[in-house]
């Protein structure tokens, strides 16, 4: 019987019950930081952090081996992420910016405090992808989809360290804060309403946003693959959906990549140059073209395909 971890659960239902608060608040406190509503970043985190403790427990559930050091490894990445939901509600309730902030010596130290946490949790999160990546997980397609999305997390968790050196601007006038979200311009600016992504300039969040969130995405596209499958007989193969699969998995790397090299190139994502509208275009044509491809090769229903025929 497989049992989820029940820290993650509690960390993700905690989560949930400050997204509403928050939610709430992000109504009434008119206060704003950094051009954003005050409480919009903890409404984003504690949404994000909510999905990543369920997708934990929930993979630390289907481990085969290495169990109780991915359950200890999920243990100390729910009090890791509570921390940080702790130090960045603090911030909000007094008005400031969390990020980068090292204005003071308290300042610098809350800020050492959440690069250390997040750090800790990537590396208990690259600990249960070795035990799932040693792991019986089921068929091939999910297999795969659940390995290439932690993959894909962990890629995206890491490109947050790009934010986190200080601009020339910051060096040459140095005004408290080490470090930014945007590329080309100050943060501050005009941005998405909630997600606060650049309308200006390159942003780096949404490389790091997206890259995290393959950790669903990847397992999602099998879950619907198989839920297909019992109307369509093709997607009964389940060489062919692993194949999608491999598809998907490249498309989303392909798009993390691109949405990297734009932001780094301070290109907003609300005014994509031709250059990269090409390279997404491409991107597209090429997932439909072998998708295509590998929804008509010829059928082959296996043992294992079986399972997922209607009875």
């Amino acid at each position: 019987m497989r049992t989820w971890h029940r820290p993650l659960l509690v960390s993700a239902a905690i989560m949930l019950g400050l997204a509403v608060v928050v939610t709430v608040l992000l109504f009434v406190d008119p206060r704003e930081v950094t051009g954003m509503p005050l409480w919009a970043k903890p409404l984003k985190f504690a949404v994000s952090i909510a999905i990543y403790c369920f997708t934990l427990a929930w993979l630390i559930s289907l481990l085969t081996v290495a169990k109780r050091l991915s359950w200890i490894a999920g243990t100390v990445a729910a009090a890791g992420v509570v921390v940080e939901m702790a130090v960045i509600l603090g911030y909000a309730a007094v008005g400031d910016t969390s990020h980068f902030n090292v204005s003071t010596p308290l300042h610098t130290v809350l800020w050492g405090v959440m690069a250390v946490g997040i750090s800790i949790v990537w590396v208990m999160t690259l600990l249960v992808g070795v035990a799932l990546f040693r792991s019986t997980l089921g068929d091939q397609a999910r297999s795969v989809a659940i390995r290439a999305g932690v993959i894909l997390a962990l890629v995206g968790m890491a490109l947050a360290f790009l934010m986190s050196s200080p601009t020339a601007q910051q060096l040459d006038d140095f005004q408290g804060i080490a470090g930014a979200h945007t590329v080309g311009l100050p943060d501050g600016g005009a941005g998405i309403p909630i997600l606060g992504w650049s309308t200006e300039s390159g942003d780096l969040r949404i490389p790091h946003f997206i890259g995290m969130h393959g950790l669903q995405a990847l397992p999602i596209v099998v879950i619907v693959l198989e839920a297909l499958a019992r109307r369509w007989p093709r997607l009964l193969d389940s060489v062919r959906r692993l194949r999608l699969v491999w598809i998907a998995a490249a498309v989303y790397a392909a798009v993390v990549a691109l949405v990297t090299v734009q932001a780094l190139a301070g290109e907003s994502i609300a005014h994509p140059s031709g250059l990269t509208l090409l390279a997404g275009s491409a991107i597209a044509v090429l997932a439909a073209g072998v998708s295509a491809a590998a929804l008509l090769a010829p059928t082959k229903v296996t043992a294992e395909s079986a399972a997922l025929q209607p009875r």
